[in-house]
């Protein structure tokens, strides 16, 4: 299967894309858009966290579940929404949780999280597409064997990786990463039902720099420009 995807991650990831399950996942998006349903991110934002963070240069894995499902929103980054769209209410938590764990940190006007993935956050959902309006619709098509084996793999081939999770979802992630050999940092989901129940005052932000510093690596500059 040809996909657009970085050399170092093509590099660890090369054997997934002829398995079985990865041709399935693509007749099943072809299926989709035959029915004349719209699918979020773009083609050529499904692997955009994979093209925007590559292997070699990740340093924080941020988990999420699905691509936001409106139109305009998802381009291939977890939490982030496009410049010129309202952030979502679990982005709009995470900024409120960033003002108050980081001294300084100004709101950002717009909700595109780019910068953090140029720095090494791997910005990775659980699933990569989600049909239009219809959230978890892409869930046990195929993405989680391979965000699964992604997870695995960034846990087997590197060290000192700062995982955050959020949410039991998230968290159920955790048995796919060797805890001897990297960090996770665990919470509440930032998400409107939840954010009240042990996210805000969690300070993901500053505890993964304190880490990312004492493992000899350059912080995170978590100020959205």
């Amino acid at each position: 299967m040809a996909v657009d995807i970085e050399s170092s991650w093509l590099n660890v990831l090369q054997d997934e894309f002829e398995k079985p399950y990865m041709a399935s996942l693509r007749n099943f998006l072809k299926s989709e858009k035959d029915a004349g349903h719209k699918t979020y991110p773009k083609n050529g934002d499904i692997f955009k966290a994979f093209n925007t963070t590559p292997f070699d240069e990740v340093k924080v894995v941020i988990l999420g579940q699905d691509p936001y499902h409106g139109e305009y929103q998802a381009h291939g980054l977890s939490f982030s929404v496009q410049k010129g769209i309202t952030p979502p209410p679990s982005l709009k938590n995470i900024y409120k949780e960033l003002a108050t764990d980081l001294p300084g940190f100004t709101i950002p006007d717009h909700g595109d999280l780019t910068e953090w993935a140029k720095q090494g956050v791997l910005l990775l959902n659980a699933s990569l597409t989600v049909r239009a309006n219809t959230p978890n619709s892409h869930q046990k098509i195929g993405w989680g064997e391979f965000t699964d084996k992604v997870i695995k793999t960034l846990s087997d081939k590197k060290k000192g990786i700062v995982f955050i999770l959020w949410g039991a979802f998230a968290q159920a992630k955790a048995a796919l990463i060797d805890q001897t050999k990297h960090y996770i940092i665990k919470s509440a989901h930032p998400s409107f039902f939840s954010a009240d129940r042990g996210f805000f005052g969690s300070k993901p932000f500053s505890k993964t720099n304190e880490i990312l510093l004492k493992e000899g690596k350059k912080p995170i500059d978590w100020q959205i420009k």
